[in-house]
């Protein structure tokens, strides 16, 4: 039967690599997790092992071509038996190629021993130095190799990989792949050892599955217990460390509420009877959209992989809302376009959805700048962290009265801390803190925004 060998998916935003080097011949045999070609990509060179088992029909690549994910690179014939590593091939093609079995490797002779016994599975001679299968017409017996072996159960790596890993004492059985098929790196290698040295020499030192640093064993010191994350909990944790890669940078300031308190007074029933409750949050979430339209770079986000920058024209603002299963942030469209009232009634819609768990995907996308007000709990200031694709986000702390300086004299106002995160690689920080100047004088005098 014949089968396909396909280039994987190479990593996130990668999407072609050029051909190091090709590792197998028409004619081959090859098992699954052997490395069949070398791959340079913008991030790493990598052994690209196969997925498939079978003889080589034919090589579609050489050296120097540009290839990409889903790619056909290489056919095979399927042999009737899936070879794998550890076992001795018969019956086959003589197609061994001396080259694959490197100096260190301790196969003394070609030769099959009249008395050595017969082996039934088929499967590649093993490469000792590499652990990789290497295709022969032999049957390998005990008498054939001298030391340690690796069979079915060795990691893949490259032969340079293992030897930086001997280099660092580092066994390389311990250390988790993050390759394409569970291949391991001198990354790989170098993120075991510096999670070696942070929690010391124990299993749960080396990187996890998914790339990151695994705890120590806490039960050492005393009773522990471990719970799954929720699924809103681990997209919360995931999209945050993502977000967290952009350079934060915040900027705080105050505003004083006293008008924003008179201007409550006199609306605050008229809000009420069309269903809702002027907030703070609401009057804020309008001075945002106004604030944009001085300054679109706070809409925009980045394209590093077409060096760009993308400016959004709509005015949809994003609210953190802490619900009991973690936190959502609804989003509120076209502020621009809608009263403080109707933004009023809108939030506490929305609000209520989230803490029901009836918030759609399409009610959480989109926005292009978030709030977030923790006033309600308590605090004076705080670092929020930017909701990528978004390149900012705005804290909201308790306000308190505090006595300010006006005419001559102290006199007591209601201040309100305000904590602007931003994306440093497009807001520069004079450009913030004109932004955040703007927010504060207009919740002060809301006609500023008209001038």
């Amino acid at each position: 039967m014949a089968l396909e060998f396909k280039v994987p998916e190479l990593g996130e935003n990668v999407e072609k690599g050029d051909v190091v080097r090709v590792m197998v011949n028409a004619g081959d045999v090859i098992a699954v997790d052997q490395a069949v070609f070398e791959l340079e990509t913008d991030k790493a060179t990598i052994e690209v092992p196969s997925t498939i088992a079978g003889i080589v029909v034919e090589v579609r690549i050489k050296k120097g071509d540009k290839v990409k994910p889903g790619q056909v690179v290489l056919t095979l014939n399927d042999t009737g038996a899936v070879p794998s590593p550890g076992s001795s091939v018969q019956g086959l093609p003589a197609v061994a190629r001396s080259a694959e079995v490197g100096p260190e490797s301790k196969v003394q002779s070609p030769e099959v021993k009249e008395s050595a016994p017969e082996v039934k599975a088929p499967a590649p001679v093993v490469n000792i130095a590499t652990a990789r299968p290497v295709a022969a017409a032999v049957a390998v017996t005990p008498s054939m190799v001298t030391g340690p072996v690796e069979l079915a159960q060795s990691v893949p790596a490259a032969p340079s990989v293992r030897r930086f890993a001997r280099e660092l004492g580092v066994e390389i059985a311990q250390v988790a792949g993050t390759g394409p098929g569970g291949r391991i790196g001198q990354d790989d290698v170098s993120a075991y050892v510096k999670a070696q040295v942070t929690f010391g020499a124990t299993s749960g030192g080396s990187m996890g599955a998914r790339g990151y640093s695994a705890l120590p064993d806490f039960s050492k010191w005393g009773v522990v217990e471990s719970k799954p994350m929720s699924n809103i909990r681990r997209k919360t944790a995931e999209h945050l460390s993502q977000a967290w890669q952009a350079p934060h940078v915040t900027q705080n300031d105050k505003a004083d509420l006293s008008g924003f308190d008179t201007f409550r007074d006199t609306y605050g029933g008229r809000v009420e009877k069309a269903g809702g409750k002027l907030t703070i949050t609401a009057v804020v979430i309008k001075v945002l959209a106004a604030a944009i339209d001085r300054f679109p770079q706070f809409a925009s986000s980045v394209d590093m992989a077409n060096q760009a920058m993308v400016y959004k024209q709509y005015r949809h603002i994003g609210v953190a809302v802490d619900t009991p299963s973690g936190l959502l942030v609804p989003v509120i469209r076209e502020v621009n376009a809608k009263t403080v009232t109707q933004i009023t009634v809108e939030l506490a819609a929305l609000s209520q959805k989230a803490r029901d768990k009836k918030l759609s995907l399409d009610e959480m996308s989109g926005g292009v700048m978030t709030v977030t007000n923790l006033g309600g709990i308590g605090g004076t200031s705080f670092t929020p962290i930017v909701n990528q694709p978004e390149v900012a986000i705005l804290g909201m702390s308790r306000s308190s009265i505090e006595p300010v300086w006006l005419n001559g004299q102290f006199v007591p106002r209601p201040m309100l801390p305000l904590s602007l995160s931003y994306d440093h690689r497009v807001i520069d920080g004079a450009d913030a803190a004109r932004f955040l100047r703007f927010v504060v004088e207009a919740l002060e005098q809301p006609l500023t925004m008209l001038l």
